[in-house]
């Protein structure tokens, strides 16, 4: 399919079960490199599994929070100074967010693993006194899993973050997460990585023992049942803005994960070339190539960064770019050429679980748009092993 013609029209998926055509393709490991996009009228695996989301953080907060505290009671005797996370994908940039997280709500420093030390060079350095996570959907990827080996080797504790319980990395952690997102089959995460961002608010709950923080991390579960709605929006008024050969996505402190979870996303579902910065360091010479309509995707939450994200976000609009801003705040919107307006409500500590979503669903159009499949994008598989 060229560019603008017609998207193929998508059935309505049950948001509970996500349920699909059995017809539908499974991806596995083996698939061709190439393959046809979903027939009209066939819901892609991938947008079953976006439309899961609501579901699968409501039974990972209530399965997982009794679990949430036991751990949190033995990092608390334990007193760790700094938390590493050894993630690669989306996980990463789950990890990302847990960088914020943890700094902020526990006033912990969090540094992001160095696989290859572990394994290509088996160098690694210490991790005395540290807590040590390994975040991955699958379990399976073996420098993930190497980092956890040599944090059990050393003597502190480590703990897993994934949807299989099962896993090698599962079996390498003192103390274990399940995100209980069930089968995810199209090869992009999604509502994993929506479970991890949640698994991750989740410790750092019960780590808080704050209850009303609690309450702030429930009311995502309806702020992404309302970021939902904005779909055809987003095909309606979105996707035109996004016919180029280049685009920005941009967001700042605990969005910071988002802007590249979002240009990941476009990048292996849609074939789009997306750029992901803080816009402080946007400034810091990207701008230079900022040109006349460039499209350009911001997240503009409210809270400690809204102000200056704002100000940065008129700058741009001056510098005549083609903006879509994902945002909660009226005042966001009005600088947007399209506006994806967010739930109210919804902490900035955890906005980055609903405001992904609309980056999920733009992604997942502009594949359909180009005549691509989003559940099997080319040269990709499920599980990615590296070392």
């Amino acid at each position: 399919m060229e560019i603008g013609k017609q998207v193929p029209v998508i059935q309505s998926a049950d948001p509970e079960t996500g349920s699909i055509p059995s017809d539908s393709p499974t991806p596995s490991r083996n698939d061709p490199p190439v393959t046809d996009p979903p027939s009209a009228g066939t819901i892609p695996l991938m947008r079953s599994e976006i439309f899961q989301q609501p579901a699968v953080l409501e039974r990972l907060m209530t399965e997982e929070m009794p679990n949430a505290r036991r751990v949190a009671a033995v990092l608390a005797r334990s007193d760790p100074r700094y938390v590493v996370i050894a993630a690669r994908g989306s996980s990463d940039n789950a990890a990302r967010y847990g960088k914020y997280l943890f700094g902020s709500q526990l006033g912990l420093q969090v540094a992001l693993a160095t696989p290859s030390l572990f394994t290509l060079y088996g160098d690694p350095p210490s991790l005395r006194e540290a807590f040590v996570i390994g975040i991955s959907q699958s379990g399976q990827s073996e420098d993930i899993v190497s980092v956890l080996a040599e944090a059990r080797r050393q003597g502190v504790p480590t703990l897993a973050i994934t949807n299989d319980t099962a896993s090698p990395l599962a079996a390498q952690a003192d103390y274990l997460l399940d995100l209980h997102a069930g089968p995810e089959r199209a090869v992009a995460a999604t509502k994993t990585y929506t479970a991890q961002l949640a698994a991750l608010a989740l410790l750092a709950v019960a780590w808080h023992s704050d209850e009303s923080h609690l309450d702030g991390l429930k009311r995502t579960i309806d702020g992404v049942q309302q970021a939902l709605n904005l779909e055809d929006r987003i095909q309606a008024e979105a996707l035109p803005a996004l016919q180029a050969s280049l685009c920005w996505t941009l967001g700042r402190g605990y969005n910071y994960a988002t802007a590249f979870e979002i240009a990941l996303k476009l990048k292996e579902t849609a074939g789009l070339p997306a750029e992901p910065f803080s816009p402080a360091d946007f400034l810091h010479g990207p701008i230079a190539l900022l040109r006349e309509g460039l499209p350009t995707l911001l997240i503009a939450h409210s809270g400690a960064a809204f102000q200056s994200t704002l100000e940065f976000g008129n700058e741009l609009k001056a510098r005549g770019a083609s903006m879509i801003v994902i945002s909660d705040q009226d005042e966001a919107q009005r600088m947007a050429d399209v506006g994806l307006r967010l739930a109210d409500g919804v902490p900035e500590w955890c906005s980055p679980i609903v405001a992904v979503v609309p980056g999920q669903l733009l992604a997942l159009h502009l594949a359909l748009a180009r005549g691509l499949d989003p559940d099997r994008p080319r040269g990709l598989a499920k599980i990615t092993i590296t070392r």
